[in-house]
């Protein structure tokens, strides 16, 4: 998926989190309420502004990130 269409970070909107464009839903916010138990369905009732693929490139971000975590071990 490429989530870049549909996920974008701009400074000063939401401390520069990134969001799902054209809204101030950051990743994180769906994320939360993925985590939290909502179904797609659910959130797309609540928050009619979203769709199901900018939801999936939520989940898409999310999955790029932890991909390029690196963890620096203390000696």
């Amino acid at each position: 998926m490429n989530y870049q269409a549909h996920i974008e970070i701009t400074s000063g909107k939401r401390s520069g989190k990134p969001c799902v464009k054209g809204t101030r839903i950051t990743v994180y916010d769906v994320l939360g309420w993925l985590a939290n138990g909502m179904s797609t369905t659910e959130i797309l009732e609540d928050f009619s502004e979203l769709n199901a693929e900018q939801i999936h490139a939520c989940l898409a971000y999310a999955a790029d990130r932890e991909h390029h975590l690196t963890v620096i071990h203390a000696a």
